[in-house]
């Protein structure tokens, strides 16, 4: 009977204790450092109701008591733009890869770039989006009784069309082709023709897969044929596409696997070469 009463009383305390312990556990956690591997979080599609043309956006963070600063990584593929918003506490832009537009409600289209920082005050009526190549950028932002954002009517085509004379360039990136042209128009006529209308007119403004998933196709089957030679137009190309020197560079290590070393190592020579360029 004594072994009974002191199992049950034993049962007891422990069941007592459990809650207490859980919160321990838990307050314990809060307090370790977490690390989120790239590529862990599923990453969505911009809604048609918030965001005009391909957008894809990858969670980075989320807020953690005290703090109240969220962030996404967003990429747009060429034309793609959010709707006019606010932000109640405002707004960080970290532009990663690309170019991109943003407007302030009554202002001038501003052009950013890779590198770009941008602040966004708090109130203040606006979109971002990409422009005639696609733009990456991470978004942090504060939440307010729960909410960071205030969506409005979409940006349309006309407003949209309102380019920064400063873009011109960025516009003249389209046109890479006519360089081409220019250096072998008189002696291969045809060829730069299916170049100029077909492979760049055509294949390369389907919509079935984005410029920027094209450039990383074109770059793995330039390594893998060793065509180093045209690397450096398309290491440029996938950037302005939207992206980063850091996934070429990954992208470079995994064909070494599939592809051969001594072609990776060219590649991956070639890369360092145009990236020491732009810096």
């Amino acid at each position: 009977m004594k072994l009974l009463n002191a199992t049950v009383l034993s049962l007891f305390l422990l069941a007592s204790t459990s809650p207490c312990l859980s919160q321990v556990a838990s307050a314990q956690n809060s307090q370790m450092i977490n690390i989120t591997r790239r590529g862990s979080q599923q990453s969505s599609t911009g809604s048609a109701q918030s965001f005009t043309g391909s957008v894809r956006i990858e969670p980075v963070f989320d807020a953690h008591d005290p703090s109240r600063a969220t962030g996404g990584r967003v990429t747009f593929e060429p034309g793609a733009r959010t709707a006019w918003h606010t932000h109640p506490l405002g707004q960080t832009l970290i532009v990663t890869a690309g170019t991109g537009w943003i407007q302030q409600w009554g202002g001038p289209t501003e052009e950013i770039r890779e590198g770009d920082v941008v602040w966004i005050p708090r109130g203040i009526k606006h979109w971002h989006g990409a422009a005639t190549t696609a733009m990456t950028h991470i978004a942090i932002q504060e939440l307010l009784n729960g909410k960071n954002v205030e969506w409005m009517e979409k940006v349309s085509d006309k407003q949209y069309g309102n380019q920064p004379s400063a873009s011109q360039g960025a516009k003249d990136m389209n046109k890479e082709p006519s360089a081409i042209k220019k250096n072998f128009g008189e002696f291969s006529p045809k060829l730069v023709q299916l170049t100029d209308d077909v492979l760049f007119g055509d294949v390369w403004e389907r919509a079935e897969l984005s410029k920027r998933d094209r450039s990383l196709v074109t770059v793995s089957a330039l390594i893998t044929g060793g065509n180093s030679e045209q690397l450096p137009f398309h290491l440029q190309r996938a950037k302005e596409n939207g992206v980063t020197e850091a996934e070429l560079i990954e992208t470079i290590t995994h064909l070494a696997f599939y592809s051969g070393w001594p072609k990776a190592m060219s590649a991956i020579t070639v890369a360092r070469e145009i990236f020491k360029k732009q810096q």
